[in-house]
């Protein structure tokens, strides 16, 4: 009978005693970790409640002579590895949980839990154990961010490593990053950053780095920020859909206005932008934008098919976003395209061919007359004497001059002819002849009707 109610003790099956914990537990190393736990055992009228104490031993180390890991007795002295990182609950509440602080690599192993209390409750429950495992450490850090931020607002984000626990081993914090670099470099190295954040650092990269203090193993998180900011950079971009490669350059201000002639006829394409975030709401009105304005266009894209005296004015980009509104403005001037009168063109291309045609005409003719007269004045010299006639000189020797003789019968009888004066001087060997061809006058008359014409005029003279 005493060895079947020595056989469950042996075993650790005794009725009454059990307890209630994660079989298997794995904590990074030099971070920390807190295993739940609860037991019960059986009641005894004569044990005193200040008398109950609770141990952690690894598994296998005799619990009469070996020191445990965690023992809430502070006269039990534990082992020196695990000495104020292995923490002991209150077991007065039949709380058995350990809390491990640091974890280290050499921490791994199986542990068993023992209670005590006074001299009749001494009991090892062997029947569940817990399995602890130290990885390595690979855990990121955490970085909170008070969204959301905005530019020109003060914040703060901070970091922390998921596991560390206050009394584990220092860490150390740094911070890096653009929108970071000019501040405090004591501000960089405390886990809760200060800084006013800027447009230009929406989108930017901040990073956290954890160190653990005797360790050269870092670890570290990088977000990017995501900064809220009112329109800014608002600008009007004009394309023309005539022409498609003919773009003309982004027409920028705030709260300014920018003119812009166009042909008339043009078909354009106006593009607002703003650069905010969230993104703006952009919209067009004619003229200046009113509460109860309507809008042209709830877009940024404004389609203008043909730019005409309607269209003739100011055009407004407003961009409306939480933390406050902008615009820019656009004159559009039409400059009007000239258009001839029916015919007119016509008309002026025949003037101008005509008097082409004419012009050609007078100059051939001046060419031909030219050339006619060079001709004329190198085939016959000739030698103006008066008017209705001209005289074509002649050279001739006197061997050349006919010896002819002309009788003249009303001349006196002692007149003799050049012929019968004797022979000629050696000056007068040569003698000139003259042509003479009177225009104008009448044909010569026959030698009889000569002879008697002079006939008659010698006789009226002498009347």
């Amino acid at each position: 009978m005493v060895l079947l109610l020595l056989l469950p003790c042996c075993w650790g099956q005794l009725p009454g005693y059990e307890v209630r914990v994660q079989e298997s537990v794995t904590v990074q190393e030099g971070l920390c970790v807190h295993v739940p736990c609860s037991f019960s055992y059986p009641g005894s009228p004569w044990s005193s409640p200040s008398e109950l104490y609770t141990y952690w031993y690894r598994d296998g180390d005799n619990t009469n002579r070996d020191a445990p890991v965690a023992s809430s007795n502070r006269n039990k002295t534990v082992k020196r590895e695990t000495r104020g990182r292995f923490l002991l609950a209150d077991p007065t509440t039949n709380n058995c949980s350990l809390r491990i602080i640091d974890a280290r690599r050499s921490d791994s192993g199986r542990y068993v839990f023992r209670v005590e209390r006074g001299g009749s409750v001494k009991y090892n429950y062997q029947r569940k154990k817990l399995d602890l495992q130290v990885a390595a450490l690979t855990e990121k850090p955490h970085i909170r961010v008070r969204e959301p931020l905005e530019s020109g607002r003060p914040t703060q984000l901070a970091c922390s490593l998921p596991g560390a626990c206050e009394g584990g081993r220092p860490l150390t914090f740094s911070w890096a990053g653009a929108s970071v670099d000019s501040l405090d470099p004591q501000n960089l190295s405390s886990s809760v950053l200060t800084f006013t954040p800027r447009p230009r650092d929406h989108g930017t990269s901040l990073t956290c780095q954890v160190k653990r203090e005797g360790s050269q193993r870092t670890t570290q998180r990088t977000i990017r920020l995501n900064v809220s900011y009112a329109p800014q950079n608002l600008t009007i971009g004009v394309s023309f859909r005539n022409y498609p490669g003919r773009k003309e350059p982004l027409l920028s201000g705030n709260l300014q206005t920018t003119s812009l002639s166009i042909l008339e006829g043009e078909a354009l394409r106006l593009r607002c932008e703003a650069d905010s975030n969230p993104p703006a709401e952009l919209s067009w009105f004619w003229g200046s934008p009113g509460l109860n304005a309507t809008p042209l266009s709830s877009t940024a894209i404004l389609e203008l098919p043909r730019v005409g005296p309607a269209q003739e004015g100011e055009f407004t980009c407003q961009a409306r976003h939480p933390l406050g509104s902008h615009s820019v403005s656009l004159i559009l001037s039409v400059v009007w395209k000239a258009v001839p009168q029916a015919g007119a063109v016509p008309a002026a291309l025949g003037g101008a061919g005509a008097v082409a045609l004419l012009s050609l005409c007078l100059c051939l003719i001046f060419l031909c007359i030219v050339k006619a007269r060079r001709r004329q004045a190198a085939g016959r010299p000739k030698v103006r004497g008066g008017r209705g006639m001209s005289i074509k000189e002649s050279t001739l020797s006197s061997s050349e001059v006919p010896q002819t003789h002309s009788s003249v019968p009303d001349g006196p009888p002692d007149q003799a002819s050049p012929a019968e004066k004797g022979p000629l001087s050696g000056k007068q060997k040569e003698l000139y002849y003259a042509n003479l061809t009177f225009e104008g006058l009448k044909p010569r008359e026959p030698r009889g009707q000569e002879a008697t014409s002079t006939q008659e005029r010698n006789d009226k003279l002498h009347r």
